[in-house]
């Protein structure tokens, strides 16, 4: 059997393959409440095979959405929403999990297909964005200023991730990701790019971490030890420092599996405007995979993955522990079933599809 379809064990959650369905945000909410859209592009991955289904990027605060059609979970309302999605993706044989982040000065921007840029304070959908320091992203569309945060800025949003993490527990969520990466809040304080502050959290790499190291501890003490906890990172940024920013990133890996994190999923810092990322398959295997040894954290992967063969070069390698599929989910749920045909699984429709298309499938074949 490939190693993309054993099954992967982590605390007391068990994953049919090592397949996760990336969180991908639909850009499709009103208020922040998951709707049909939501449920339907959900279940359908779900029932396509994957092993775990993570929720979009959803914000703990209104003013930490990237957009204003982003899905959210800072009241129990929009709990409430995603119980019949959440129960659905069980249903189907997939783990729920979900994505929790703060925008911070990349928030308050148009939808992608609607031009991607940030939208004034005082227009229609757009609020003021808050940061670790007042420096813009940049770049021809995140042209706005932060307000930088103050001490009880800071204090408000790590009680907002606790209580997002406390909603999406009574949900039904089995496995909880913040996302620390892409040039979101987490990542703002920890890179230099974006966080030039002169107190405790600024300056030296201890200081520019204690957000992410406090805001970890702080949902931990809510989340049950027999859940996974996993964090995004962005671990490298393209921008010249690469080896002093990888080996940070590790140290700060290492911290994190010290406060109780179970999984680090590796991915890019986004948190400066031309940056020369080298795009290609699976370029970020040979990070993880360093990642992965030196923390001694199991650790997912996405970006360059939706060939089978190479996404289980990326397992059989020892870069990765589960592989992040997203587009290639989007143009077919049941990509997990192609992939097990591709790498020559037999009986592949019964491992990866729902009985009533596993039995005609299996049945009628040429």
């Amino acid at each position: 059997m490939p190693i993309l379809f054993e099954p992967f064990t982590l605390k007391g959650v068990s994953l049919r393959n090592r397949i996760v369905a990336a969180p991908m945000c639909q850009y499709s909410a009103t208020d922040g409440l998951m709707n049909e859209w939501h449920h339907a592009h959900l279940t359908q991955i779900a029932r396509g095979g994957s092993g775990l289904v993570i929720v979009e990027a959803t914000a703990v605060s209104p003013e930490g959405r990237v957009s204003f059609s982003d899905v959210g979970l800072w009241n129990d309302r929009q709990g409430e929403a995603m119980i019949p999605t959440v129960r659905a993706i069980k249903a189907a044989g997939a783990a729920p999990g979900i994505q929790l982040g703060h925008a911070g000065r990349k928030a308050s921007v148009n939808r992608p297909w609607q031009g991607d840029d940030h939208i004034a304070d005082d227009a229609p959908n757009g609020w003021p964005i808050i940061a670790p320091s007042p420096i813009a992203y940049g770049g021809h569309n995140l042209w706005k200023q932060p307000r930088e945060m103050t001490l009880g800025d800071i204090k408000r949003v790590q009680d907002a991730f606790v209580s997002a993490a406390r909603r999406a527990l009574d949900v039904g969520f089995e496995w909880l990701e913040l996302h620390f990466a892409h040039g979101y809040l987490g990542q703002s304080f920890l890179s230099s790019h974006s966080n030039r502050r002169q107190d405790e959290y600024g300056g030296a790499f201890d200081n520019r971490a204690r957000f992410l190291l406090e805001t970890l501890t702080a949902v931990r003490a809510v989340w049950p030890e027999v859940l996974p906890l996993a964090v995004r990172l962005g671990v490298v940024e393209f921008d010249g420092r690469d080896d002093a920013t990888l080996e940070e990133s590790i140290r700060l890996a290492l911290a994190f599996k010290r406060d109780g994190l179970d999984l680090l999923c590796v991915s890019l810092g986004f948190s400066a405007a031309g940056t020369a990322i080298p795009w290609g398959p699976a370029f970020l295997a040979p990070i993880a995979g360093r990642v992965r040894r030196e923390s001694g954290l199991p650790t997912s992967l996405a970006w360059g993955l939706g060939v089978p063969e190479i996404a289980e070069h990326v397992l059989q390698e020892g870069q990765a522990d589960l592989i992040k599929v997203g587009r290639a989910l989007l143009a077919d749920p049941h990509w997990p079933y192609k992939a097990a045909v591709a790498l020559g699984v037999e009986r592949a429709s019964w491992v990866t599809l729902p009985p009533p298309y596993a039995h005609w499938l299996e049945r009628h074949k040429p």
